[in-house]
């Protein structure tokens, strides 16, 4: 954080005024977007900057056309703010990550998630339309306002997940869903080997399941929808779960929810912890699971594994302060994950680890492709300096 902490913040109440603000400190070393600032430790600590740019102002619901399930959302707005919003009309913008008090362009910019992702796709898969200003101020506009809409370059889907190194983001438009009226989990008591197994069946099942989730030695199998239709899955599940003769439980209610509020800490981490992301096919997970104690073993750290199953994304959660145990960790496990055709990265991080190659890996074969990318919208560099892939 020291980097940022002598820079000036300015807040700009509209588009005009951001695009004004990047148009003024034309000549600053460096700006940094922020939003609530629940990711300031994602990715490579930026290089110095000089001016911060808060979309706290930015937090206006624009449009929202219950009939064609989209809204225009400014990317200031608090995600949950924008969820109680899209409620009273039955709707809801389908992401759920960890962080409840993220804004919708800082989950954007993220491209942060959560266990329905099964189900309903990524932030990256949610945004139809896009509104950004590049570091010299120019405005520009990709994408519309309705679902089918094929005009122009899809820069949305480039933006995403850029931490805010190629340009503002100042609105989106989203698809929205039906909010679910019933909702029943599944849990059952699994290990690894067994959860990958019944993972892929289901996967493989004319079920349709909004999350499948490890954490504990529990495996949870989420179902939402109508409440027919949940009471008819559920015993689906149950009947193929039964097949494993291993302990379950079914939770509805406010059981339920504590149950997925304590699964998406699982994947949050904490201040002082190192939440490191590996990404494989999802018939994989008893493999890294293995390779994930097997390295924690031998690197002596305290360590917590979590996993999206039916997704093939975990996530390990490493405790202590020592900067060169984490670092033996990540790049251990991220060798043997490796050689399961999969990858890994560091999302959060404890103070002192800084360096690129270990919060990212080896340069990817792109990182060509993304320095030309990043030139073209970012030509002086100024966008969140170092903060980005292979600290571009």
């Amino acid at each position: 954080m020291t980097a940022i902490a002598a820079a000036e913040t300015v807040r700009p109440a509209n588009l005009a005024e951001a695009r004004d603000v990047l148009l003024d400190n034309g000549r600053a070393r460096g700006v940094l977007f922020r939003g609530a600032g629940t990711k300031l430790d994602w990715g490579t600590p930026p290089h110095p900057v000089d001016v911060i740019v808060e979309t706290a102002g930015l937090d206006r619901l624009v449009a929202h056309n219950a009939a064609d399930a989209t809204a225009t959302v400014q990317a200031g707005m608090p995600l949950a703010r924008l969820q109680a919003e899209l409620a009273r009309t039955g709707q809801w913008l389908a992401i759920d990550p960890p962080h409840p008090d993220a804004t919708v362009g800082g989950v954007f910019a993220a491209n942060d998630s959560g266990p329905r992702r099964l189900r309903y796709g990524s932030m990256r898969d949610l945004v139809i339309g896009m509104t950004m200003v590049t570091s010299d101020g120019a405005v520009a506009r990709s994408g519309g306002q309705v679902i089918k809409n094929v005009a122009g370059y899809d820069l949305a889907k480039l933006l995403c997940g850029s931490l805010g190194t190629l340009a503002l983001v100042a609105e989106l438009v989203v698809r929205l869903h039906p909010l679910p009226v019933s909702s029943a989990t599944v849990a059952v008591h699994a290990d690894p080997t067994e959860a990958t197994r019944l993972t892929v069946e289901l996967l493989g099942s004319p079920l349709v399941l909004s999350a499948i989730e490890w954490s504990g030695g529990w495996l949870r199998l989420r179902v939402e929808g109508r409440a027919a239709g949940v009471e008819e899955q559920v015993a689906e599940v149950t009947r193929l779960v039964g097949l494993y003769d291993r302990p379950t439980e079914i939770l509805s209610g406010d059981a339920e929810a504590d149950l997925w509020r304590r699964t998406a800490d699982s994947h949050a981490g904490t201040a002082g912890e190192t939440l490191v992301r590996a990404a494989t096919l999802p018939d994989h997970f008893a493999e890294v699971a293995a390779a994930f104690e097997q390295t924690c073993d031998e690197t002596g750290v305290t360590g917590e594994l979590a996993s999206s199953v039916g997704l093939g994304l975990h996530s390990a959660r490493l405790r202590g302060d020592d900067v060169a145990v984490h670092t033996a960790t990540v790049g251990a496990w991220r060798r043997r994950v490796a050689a399961l055709g999969g990858h890994v990265v560091v999302r959060r991080r404890i103070e002192g680890l800084t360096d690129p190659d270990v919060i990212w890996g080896p340069p990817p074969p792109a990182a060509g492709l993304m320095r030309s990318v990043k030139k073209q919208f970012d030509a002086a560099g100024r966008c969140a300096p170092g903060r980005g892939v292979s600290g571009m």
